[in-house]
């Protein structure tokens, strides 16, 4: 921890720490260089309690909490509370990680996973996890916000573990857990902006620029003057998760909005720091961006010339828009695009972008640049069904099984996880939760909740959700979005969650099934006019009705070849002429030999290999 208590305040000509029993002692810092200002621990003393509590004040202001707070028990606006993270003992001496290859990913949201709503509640589950045959859980964001319940993005205490979870001890015991359990742990974090309550960090320093806008507000300060310490500000945050906490990766939320115009970025700073925590500790690190730009260079190597960013992987909402529109029929907004016959033959082929280097109507702008899959494997895209944003920001928070209907998810479901991808479930979705997945919020500030609550009226007015729209605000909304941990052995909830499990065991044991284009030759048709799904991945073969109507298809053929049923869901028969039957929303997994003859003509066709 260091004896001495530290703070960058590089505008202030006075600080002081606020502290003592009752919080009304001043005592002032002593300034040194590069903006910096410093004070002896044992001069700062304990409260009551015995917990030595703390704050800052500027130039004679108000108190407030430390920049690199790594304790907020009172919230967001109270001061902040020494902590010592090397103090915990941890247990996972034998954990060797979990790389990228070969990952299937479950995000989960602490405070409505269990009823009680913490990492330690989180820990009891777990089991759970380790049974669906996942490998890694990633948490939705921890850092500190306002009030007790919320997403989290709106976060403004970012070294800071949210206090109604369990705070920073809560979430190295839960790391430790699922390390034991053989789980890796990834953490959302979010350095694009903070929420609009308890965002001092602008009186601290010039953490943020006027000469950026992102849609909630001034962009982070990563290139103007005293950039310098805002990037090392965030990179310590992620040096601590990484090394203080365990974790085996982060995802970075909306890394388009980090305006950043250094030669050398902070997205690349984080990914090589990434690598070097890994090195240190032999245990792989994972950084995987959430990017809006369609470009691959976020996960091609970096270093001079190439031009890539490095970064371990991205997620791939191309995937997920393409197979909500063939399950769903939704075309509004976004998925516009995506009801093009191509687009679901060619995210199953492997190619995580749709647009890529082609016309987006939604953007009014070509868009993306394409992927070579002989050079960028298809593992480094996260690709999803569900994820907390394409559920959440619906107007009622409606999942695809409430959407599409059991049977429908079960396919959508079956052609994710035999995609080549790096698959993510939303929690909930294993078992066709019946709870939605609604978006709340725990403002205190009066006109701060009702400005929400008017947005979030106005977003949905035009589709004629005005009304409906649940109040983000009221304590039921949050109720409504818990999930039911009664439903996985309810009837028609179990066998979905068998499915499940069923589908992840297949990717575990026959890794062809999934394997890149670039390294297995792939076709992907459509026939029946487009309700026939077919997936020819090496010996494998992936058969998907999506329509209301029985559908026959032709098997390659090959009279000395059998077609094994690895797996299969609704009613389907592999017949002995060698054709299959596929009943309304029905799906079969089958592996042949050797020597399988070319694929049937169809209608539609994407050939990916």
């Amino acid at each position: 921890m260091g004896d001495r208590l530290r703070v960058w305040a590089p505008a202030a000509t006075r600080v002081e720490v606020v502290h003592g029993p009752d919080a009304d002692r001043r005592t002032p810092m002593e300034s040194g260089s590069g903006g910096w200002w410093s004070l002896d621990w044992d001069r700062v003393g304990t409260d009551a309690s015995g917990a030595t509590r703390y704050a800052f004040a500027l130039d004679g202001g108000d108190p407030r909490p430390d920049p690199r707070s790594l304790s907020q028990p009172g919230g967001v606006h109270a001061p902040s509370r020494r902590l010592d993270l090397t103090a915990y003992r941890w247990g996972d001496e034998d954990w060797a990680g979990q790389p990228l290859e070969g990952s299937s990913v479950y995000e989960l949201h602490v405070g409505t996973f269990t009823p009680a709503g913490t990492l330690d509640a989180a820990i009891e589950r777990l089991d759970h996890l380790v049974d669906l045959g996942v490998t890694t859980v990633e948490l939705m964001p921890l850092a500190a916000f306002p009030g007790v319940h919320g997403w989290g993005y709106d976060g403004v205490a970012l070294y800071a573990v949210h206090e109604p979870y369990g705070g920073a001890r809560a979430l190295q015991r839960f790391v430790d857990a699922a390390h034991c359990l053989g789980l890796a742990v990834w953490l959302d974090v979010v350095y694009n902006h903070l929420g609009p309550s308890g965002n001092y960090l602008g009186q601290f320093g010039p953490y943020f620029t006027e000469r950026y806008h992102t849609p909630w507000g001034a962009a982070v300060n990563l290139d103007g003057p005293g950039s310098d310490e805002v990037r090392a500000f965030l990179l310590d945050n992620v040096r601590m998760w990484l090394t203080d906490f365990h974790l085996d990766g982060l995802r970075l939320d909306a890394v388009h909005e980090l305006h950043d115009g250094r030669a050398l970025t902070l997205l690349e700073e984080v990914a090589a720091l990434a690598d070097e925590v890994a090195q240190a500790t032999g245990v792989p690190r994972t950084v995987v961006a959430e990017s809006d730009r369609n470009d691959p260079g976020t996960v091609a190597p970096r270093g001079a010339g190439s031009g890539g960013l490095g970064l371990a992987g991205q997620w791939a909402d191309d995937v997920h828009h393409a197979l909500h529109v063939a399950l769903t029929g939704e075309t509004d907004g976004y998925y516009a695009d995506f009801d093009d016959p191509s687009a679901l033959p060619r995210a199953l082929g492997g190619l995580p972008f749709f647009h890529d280097g082609t016309y987006s109507t939604f953007r009014g702008r070509v868009h993306g640049r394409p992927v070579d899959p002989a050079e960028t494997p298809s593992w480094r895209f996260v690709a999803s069904l569900q994820t907390h944003d394409q559920v959440g920001n619906r107007a009622v928070g409606d999942r695809l099984a409430q959407l599409a209907g059991r049977d429908r998810a079960a396919v959508g479901a079956a052609l994710l996880l035999t995609a080549p991808f790096t698959p993510m479930l939303f929690m909930g979705e294993e078992w066709g939760a019946g709870t939605p997945w609604q978006y709340f919020t725990d403002h205190q500030e009066p006109e701060l909740a009702e400005a929400i609550r008017a947005g979030r009226r106005r977003e949905f007015a035009s589709h004629g959700w005005g009304r409906e729209v649940p109040d983000p605000q009221d304590p039921a909304t949050l109720e409504a979005s818990r999930l039911d941990w009664s439903e996985p052995q309810a009837p028609g909830h179990a066998e979905l969650l068998a499915w499940h499990r069923t589908l992840l065991s297949l990717r575990r044991d026959h890794p062809g099934l999934v394997a890149s284009p670039g390294d297995v030759p792939c076709r992907v048709l459509r026939e029946g006019g487009g309700d026939v799904l077919r997936v020819e991945r090496g010996v494998y073969l992936v058969l998907a009705n999506l329509g209301d109507q029985e559908r026959q298809t032709a098997l390659p053929h090959d009279d000395h070849v059998e077609h094994a049923q690895l797996a299969g869901w609704g009613r389907t028969t592999v017949r002995g002429d060698g054709t299959a039957l596929l009943g309304p929303a029905s799906v079969l997994v089958l592996a042949a030999g050797a020597g399988g003859g070319p694929p049937a003509a169809a209608d539609g066709g994407v050939d990916a290999g």
